[in-house]
C-alpha cells in the first residue's frame, strides 16, 4: 500500500532540515571570497592613498619658563681642576647649589576662527585581477584665520610664549596619499611647508613666524585617497563643502550635512557647524591626539551599494525558503502518484539549488550581478523541470514546479535588489507559500491508507458476541 501522504510530508520536512548543511558550506564560500575581495580593495587603497581624515590646521607655540632648582654637582678643585674625593667614604665629593634654569612648559595649541573648506574630487575605478576599488582625487581647498584678537588674549603670567617660533600643523592621516599641489599662502605671501617627520602624527608643518598681527592663511592640498574623506570642524564656525562624481555616497561621522543633493552624476553636501557643538577649545594647552580628532570629523564614504558578495550571502541565507518551496511543489504535485518521488531525488534538487548561490558568485564576478543572476536562476531552473518530466517522470507537471522556480528566483531578486523591503517580501513569500500548501491540502487524507503510522488513527473496537449461556443469547 501507498505510505500516508503525512508521513511523506515528514520525511520531506526532514530533508529540508538537512539542506541547511549544503547551504551553510555556500555561504562560507562565499564569505571567503568576500574577504579576498575586501583585502584586494584595501591593498589597492593603501597604495593608492587609503582613507583620508584632515585635521587642522592648528597653531603651536613653545613654551618656557625660568624656575629655581636644586642641582647637585661634584666638587672640583678651582685651581687644578681637579675631582675632590671625600676621604670618608673614597667618593667624589657632591655638594647641592641653588640654580635658575629655563624649563620647557606645554605649549599653547591655537585654531582658527574662521574654518572654510571646500573639497572637490573625482573618482575612478581600480581594478587588481578582477576585482575593482573606487578611488578618487580631491582638491582641498582650506580658508582660515587666526584674528590677532584672539592672540592678544593669552598671557600665562611669569612664563614665556616663544611667538617667533609658532609652527603650523595640518594632520593628514595617510600623507602618502599627498599629490600635485600643496601651497599655503598667509599675510606675507607663500609659506613653506614640510613633512611633519613624526608617524603617530602624519601630515604638513611650516614655520609661520610671529601670529599676533593676525591675518589670513590658505592652503590648498592635491590628496589621494579611497574609501572615505572626512573633516575635523577645527574652527569656531566650521563650514565645510564637497562636491564629487560619485552617484552613491554615504554621509558618515559625528555630524551630517545639513544640505545634500545626489544624483546620477555625483554629489553636493554642505556642513555647518559651530564652536558649541564640537568639544574642542579654541586656546588650550592640551594636545589632541588623532583619534581624539577623528571622534569629531564627517565627511563622506564612497559606498557601494549592494555588492553582489553581500548579494549572494543574503541569497543563501534566504535559500532554505527557495528550497522548501521546491520541496513542497514537488511533493504537492506527486502527492497522487503511486510511486512517489524518492528521498535521494528531494536531495538532488536540494543540492542544485545550493549550487545557485555559487554559479551566481562565480559568473558574477566575470560579467557583473544581473546578467550572472539571470544564468544562474535560468540554468537550475531548466534543468530541475527538465529533471521533473524525465527523471521523476511528472510530465506536463513538471511546467508547475517550473513556473513556481521562476516566480521563485524573480521574488529573490527583488529581495536581493532591496534590502530595505527584503524581510517585507520574503516573509510575504513564505505567508503565500504555506497558505496555498493549506488549500491545496485541504481534503488531503493524511493518514493514508492504513489509517495507521506514527500519527495513525486506531482501528475501533469490534462488539463482543454474548456468551451463550448468558440472557439475551440466541439458543439452538
Amino acid at each position: 500500500m501507498r505510505r500516508g501522504f503525512g508521513a511523506r510530508f515528514l520525511i520531506v520536512g526532514v530533508l529540508i532540515l538537512l539542506m541547511f548543511i549544503p547551504l551553510f558550506f555556500v555561504a562560507e564560500v562565499v564569505g571567503d571570497r568576500k574577504r579576498l575581495s575586501r583585502d584586494v580593495i584595501d591593498e589597492i587603497g593603501r597604495t593608492w592613498g587609503g582613507e583620508q581624515s584632515i585635521g587642522g590646521p592648528r597653531l603651536m607655540i613653545p613654551v618656557t619658563e625660568e624656575v629655581m632648582r636644586d642641582i647637585t654637582r661634584t666638587v672640583t678643585d678651582l685651581a687644578t681642576g681637579r675631582v675632590i674625593i671625600d676621604p670618608t667614604t673614597g667618593e667624589p665629593r657632591q655638594e647641592t647649589v641653588r640654580r635658575r634654569v629655563t624649563e620647557g612648559r606645554a605649549p599653547i595649541y591655537v585654531y582658527p576662527v574662521t574654518f572654510d573648506v571646500t573639497v572637490s574630487s573625482e573618482t575612478e575605478v581600480r581594478q587588481r585581477g578582477i576585482f575593482s576599488a573606487p578611488v578618487y582625487r580631491a582638491r582641498v581647498e582650506v580658508d582660515f584665520d587666526f584674528p590677532a584678537a584672539a592672540l592678544a588674549e593669552v598671557d600665562l603670567g611669569a612664563a614665556v610664549i616663544h611667538w617667533d617660533q609658532a609652527e603650523m600643523a595640518v594632520f593628514v592621516s595617510n600623507s602618502n596619499g599627498l599629490r600635485r599641489e600643496a601651497e599655503l599662502t598667509g599675510p606675507n605671501g607663500v609659506i613653506a611647508m614640510e613633512p611633519s617627520g613624526d608617524g603617530a602624527r602624519p601630515g604638513i608643518v611650516a614655520q609661520i613666524g610671529d601670529p599676533r598681527a593676525g591675518g589670513s592663511y590658505r592652503l590648498v592640498l592635491g590628496l589621494n585617497g579611497a574609501g572615505s574623506l572626512q573633516v575635523a570642524p577645527v574652527g569656531r564656525t566650521s563650514h565645510v563643502v564637497m562636491t564629487s562624481d560619485w552617484p552613491h555616497p554615504s554621509f558618515t561621522g559625528t555630524f551630517l550635512p545639513d544640505t545634500r543633493e545626489v544624483t546620477e552624476t555625483g554629489f553636493r553636501a554642505e556642513w555647518t557647524v559651530p564652536h558649541l557643538a564640537r568639544s574642542l577649545q579654541q586656546i588650550s594647552r592640551d594636545d589632541l591626539a588623532p583619534r581624539e580628532l577623528g571622534a569629531m570629523a564627517f565627511g563622506v564614504t564612497l559606498f557601494e551599494p549592494n555588492d553582489f558578495y553581500q548579494k549572494a550571502y543574503r541569497a543563501a541565507r534566504y535559500g532554505i525558503l527557495y528550497i522548501a518551496l521546491t520541496f513542497l511543489t514537488v511533493l504537492l504535485v506527486d502527492r497522487n502518484r503511486a510511486t512517489p518521488v524518492h528521498p535521494v531525488q528531494y536531495f538532488l534538487i536540494g543540492l542544485a539549488q545550493a549550487t545557485f548561490v555559487l554559479l551566481m558568485v562565480s559568473y558574477a564576478e566575470q560579467i557583473g550581478f544581473a546578467l550572472a543572476y539571470l544564468v544562474s536562476a535560468g540554468a537550475v531552473t531548466a534543468l530541475l523541470t527538465l529533471f521533473g518530466w524525465i527523471g521523476l517522470q511528472l510530465g506536463r507537471r513538471s511546467l508547475v514546479v517550473g513556473a513556481m522556480l521562476v516566480l521563485v528566483y524573480a521574488v529573490l531578486y527583488l529581495i536581493l535588489q532591496s534590502e530595505d523591503y527584503a524581510l517585507l517580501a520574503g516573509s510575504t513569500l513564505a505567508f503565500v507559500a504555506i497558505a496555498a500548501t493549506m488549500f491545496a491540502t485541504r481534503n488531503e487524507d493524511w493518514y493514508g491508507p492504513e489509517g495507521r503510522g506514527l500519527f495513525g488513527a486506531r482501528d475501533k473496537p469490534k462488539p463482543v458476541p454474548p456468551a451463550p449461556d448468558q440472557p439475551g443469547a440466541g439458543g439452538a
